[in-house]
């Protein structure tokens, strides 16, 4: 295993996004897609608190948190990343995209770079995802993805498991 923080954060590059870092200036562009503890910020000075709490999160080891970041553009069009789990060797994979930037195959290009990253570089035994049962389109990309349902939760929750030994790249 090899947990975060890392000397350097890792950046992975893929054919239309790229996972990178969250810089101070790309705060503004994503107020609306910034939640710590399930709370989402409604002005520049919360994400920016957010962030903190998220870097400070990272720095202790218990996290990566990746913005999604536009090839052409290199704006910060959603996040992605481990946000439990990595001290027992497993991951919950979270991931939240701008809504205009939804149904255009970016999150799916995203988790599978981030799902090779948790398997291949910090050697995750497991990788999981919680969703509600209403989100329908998560629940098609976690299974377009091989998770599968393995148990209903509270609060109207489901929770999916990566399935191992696949192909993730069809």
């Amino acid at each position: 295993m090899k947990l975060p923080p890392y000397d350097k954060f890792p950046s992975i590059s893929g054919d239309k996004i790229s996972l990178r870092q969250i810089l101070p200036a790309d705060i503004k562009d994503i107020i609306e897609i910034s939640f710590y503890d399930a709370i989402q910020a409604t002005t520049v000075q919360q994400a920016t608190e957010m962030q903190s709490k998220i870097n400070k999160d990272y720095s202790d080891g218990n996290s990566i948190h990746w913005g999604i970041s536009h090839n052409t553009t290199n704006k910060i069009i959603g996040t992605c990343g481990y946000y439990r789990g990595l001290d027992k060797g497993d991951g919950e994979l979270g991931c939240v995209l701008l809504p205009k930037y939804r149904g255009q195959g970016y999150m799916k290009a995203a988790m599978l770079l981030a799902i090779e990253y948790g398997l291949n570089n910090i050697g995750l035994k497991r990788i999981w995802a919680v969703t509600t049962k209403q989100n329908d389109k998560a629940i098609k990309l976690l299974e377009k993805l091989n998770f599968i349902k393995i148990a209903d939760l509270a609060d109207n929750e489901i929770e999916y498991h990566l399935r191992q030994n696949i192909n993730l790249t069809y």
